[in-house]
């Protein structure tokens, strides 16, 4: 007869030697720990501006500033509050950053294709240009375009190039689009052509869905755009005898240029230190991004008879930005970031004013506080973007 088996005794852990327990203890700890030390340093610091009589307010952004701007993309006058002239710098850090985006971007892509072009005089001259050009500290090329604007001749003996833009001492004047007195007959145009392009561009998507099979609608949705736009503005032209937009371009009178737009020398130099030196590190991210597509997929170009430049275009390319866009994204950040630099050069960005505000009220908790907002908001809103066109262009597997 066989005899029962004696039950099981289920034993158990002392809790210091369990570890799910320990990980919680421990995890409990470490945040009263960083709260701690967050709230030593908080006290310490409301101590300490108390006691200078300098505790921290927002009352003074509704103040006048009683400062100057030299340069503003909205107009400005020193009894504006101190809220208005941290609203200029924003604007002005936005203007830098995505005039400096764009043209960094194009420079970038030129150098990239050049560094693997089989043409050798273009590829080791682009070699010798990113190698100079990224080893050399960004703040230092900052002061060197200040310096070169600061050579120039005075405004009567201008360098010209091509009429349309002309150096001088007091910065660069060049050509601008200027909008006539009938440009608000065009603007229903502007927005008919805007969405007959998103239209026609929803559109094309989902017949390609339906269809389940591959297709490209942007160029067209941007030829219907701007068939439109064009259309319009020949219409409004022709039969108002004025054009709603036109070239204004610079003409030096007795002592200054009319027509145009003039850059500063503080944002000429800022903007051409932040756009060569991003440029070649955006450059370097194309060149690897274009070297990391298999090269099967150039060969099986090239047997459909696809030229070269065809290849890069309509194969390689889009392949590669799915490969650029992440470390780009980067290159954009560092680029808003590194325009607080801006200050080396007399351009009054955010930073800039920020100081001045600074040193004005002695608030510098708030001001401080806000600065690095402002700069978080405009990273994280590049960010997303950034994110949602890379999650774009993914591949999506079946």
């Amino acid at each position: 007869m066989a005899t029962a088996a004696p039950p099981v005794q289920k034993t158990t852990i002392p809790f210091w030697r369990d570890t799910r327990i320990l990980a919680i203890l421990f995890q409990v700890l470490f945040v009263v720990l960083v709260v701690g030390v967050l709230w030593f340093f908080y006290t310490t610091m409301m101590a300490g501006l108390r006691q200078a009589n300098l505790l921290p307010s927002f009352a003074f952004l509704s103040q006048p500033a009683s400062f100057s701007i030299g340069e503003s993309v909205i107009a400005y006058d020193p009894s504006n509050t101190y809220g208005y002239a941290l609203l200029i710098g924003v604007l002005n850090t936005i203007r830098v950053a995505i005039a400096g985006v764009i043209l960094a971007t194009i420079i970038g892509i030129i150098l990239g294709i050049s560094r693997l072009s089989e043409n050798w005089l273009l590829r080791n001259v682009a070699t010798v240009y990113v190698e100079i050009v990224r080893n050399v500290p960004l703040l230092l090329q900052l002061f060197m375009w200040l310096a070169l604007t600061q050579t120039f001749p005075r405004q009567q003996d201008s360098i010209s190039i091509f009429g349309l833009i002309y150096l001088h001492n007091r910065g660069v004047t060049m050509a601008w689009p200027e909008t006539g007195s009938d440009f608000g007959a065009w603007v229903p145009w502007l927005w008919l052509g805007l969405l007959a392009g998103i239209a026609f561009y929803v559109v094309r998507r989902i017949q390609f869905a339906r269809r389940d099979r591959p297709g490209v609608a942007m160029p067209q949705a941007f030829l219907l755009a701007g068939a439109i736009v064009t259309i319009g503005y020949l219409f409004v032209g022709l039969t108002n005898g004025e054009w709603p937009l036109s070239l204004s371009i610079p003409e030096l009178q007795r002592f200054n240029f009319v027509g145009g737009i003039g850059l500063t020398p503080g944002f000429a130099a800022l903007l051409a230190g932040l756009v060569i030196y991003t440029s070649v590190f955006i450059g370097e991210i194309v060149r690897s991004g274009i070297q990391a597509v298999n090269k099967g997929q150039r060969e099986a170009a090239r047997a459909l008879g696809l030229t070269p430049g065809q290849t890069l275009r309509l194969v390689i390319f889009p392949q590669a930005l799915r490969i650029m866009i992440p470390p780009m994204t980067s290159q954009y950040l560092n680029l808003t970031k590194n325009s607080s630099l801006a200050v080396a050069v007399g351009y009054p960005d955010l930073f800039s004013i920020a100081g001045t505000t600074l040193n004005q009220t002695g608030q510098t908790v708030p001001v401080i506080m806000m600065v690095m907002a402002a700069y978080l908001t405009v990273s994280l809103v590049t960010s997303l973007f950034m994110n949602w066109y890379n999650k774009r262009i993914q591949l999506v597997e079946r």
